[in-house]
């Protein structure tokens, strides 16, 4: 099978394996306990931590451990508004957001939050004008994606964090599951921030929250020492380790992996805009390790079911996403709903070689003559 859903998972690293063992083999304490092995259990931890740190450029303090995005994203989304209930009940989203913020979102709607959707412009942006006329004295909260996972638009975080400033009652959270180890990004303006191993070549099962340390937060799980008081459990140390250093590897590489990935998108692009139904959704915004298109007249789950007869795994939308209905974000940049019902994504790896991109468009083709030619192979 050819594999072109690397933004719904990655393959874990073998570097990021082999630290995962070394580390549970080393290091059976826990780091917790008073004893000798928690003990040294609890330096590793903290050193492992210390290094995150550094590589994010946050503070060790700022760090809470995980299960991984979805959870980061509830803790953040729900700990922040609770823990601040007295400055308002109005949070400002966007139709981009992965769906455990969106389902978070939705939860607190229901016990009485207020919730407004700021428009998204023609090239997948947060129009910061609509922002602006939303914000109000009550805002306690603004959720907005670093990158969305269906069309890989990378927003004016900075931009929209500069505007926040004039509003000390309101609070800023940014999912930047899609954007860790792929683009450079900057928390200077962010109160809070969430990512996940599993997108970087690291282990399913373990991400980060981000928490400045002027914030609080109202913790989703009560009772047990961890390494933060935001985040009760006993310390995962080697999905700790094993993160460490998935996260190192990327950032590490991180420049010449984008290159070549901007090439196979750049390359993608040009032969698919050769066929005369497809459309590419994706804009000049987005990074180029997700390419959204759609074939007219096509269905998004008719194209995906015909590339598989093929070989070939893409994704209609986000993972998590419900699916056969209209992607949001494509419906937000198109104005099309038939259009958002035939996209799909294709998401792109350093590890995806140029042969397995060339099987690719010759399955694209072959599928595109069954479907939208109706040429039935003999």
């Amino acid at each position: 099978m050819l594999y072109f859903d690397y933004s719904a998972n990655t393959p874990v690293d073998l570097e990021v394996l082999d630290c995962f063992y070394k580390v549970s083999a080393d290091y059976i304490g826990n780091p917790n306990s008073s004893h000798a092995l928690g003990r040294a259990a609890k330096k590793r931890m903290d050193e492992v931590t210390d290094h995150i740190a550094d590589l994010l450029h946050v503070k060790a303090s700022e760090i809470i451990y995980t299960s991984g995005a979805s959870e980061a994203n509830n803790l953040a989304i729900k700990g922040l508004v609770q823990a601040y209930k007295t400055n308002g009940k109005h949070i400002i989203s966007t139709c981009l957001e992965h769906p455990s913020v969106s389902g978070a979102l939705t939860y607190l709607q229901k016990i009485g939050y207020e919730i407004d959707l700021v428009d998204i412009t023609k090239d997948g942006l947060v129009d910061i004008e609509h922002l602006k006329e939303l914000l109000r004295e009550d805002t306690v909260l603004v959720s907005i994606c670093y990158v969305d996972s269906e069309l890989g638009v990378k927003q004016e975080i900075e931009k929209i964090g500069e505007l926040l400033k004039n509003y000390p009652n309101c609070y800023f959270h940014v999912d930047a599951t899609q954007a860790v180890g792929k683009v450079a990004i900057d928390f200077g303006h962010i109160d809070c921030v969430t990512l996940t191993a599993h997108k970087f070549y690291g282990l399913n099962g373990t991400g980060i929250l981000i928490k400045k340390e002027n914030v609080v937060l109202e913790p989703l799980i009560h009772g047990g020492t961890s390494t933060s008081l935001y985040r009760s459990g006993t310390p995962t140390l080697a999905l700790a380790a094993s993160m460490e250093k998935a996260l190192e590897l990327a950032l590490g590489k991180m420049e010449e992996r984008y290159q070549y990935v901007n090439q196979l998108n750049k390359e993608l692009r040009e032969a698919l805009l050769k066929f005369p139904k497809v459309r590419i959704n994706s804009t000049s915004y987005s990074i180029p390790h997700i390419l959204n298109v759609s074939v007219q007249g096509v269905k998004a789950h008719v194209f995906q079911e015909a590339l598989e007869e093929e070989g070939i795994c893409i994704s209609t939308k986000s993972a998590c996403s419900v699916q056969n209905s209209p992607s949001r974000p494509v419906y937000a940049v198109s104005r099309d709903k038939k259009n958002a019902m035939c996209s799909w994504r294709i998401s792109l790896s350093h590890l995806t070689r140029v042969e397995e991109l060339e099987q690719f468009l010759a399955g694209f083709s072959l599928c595109y003559d069954r479907l939208v030619n109706k040429i039935n192979p003999t």
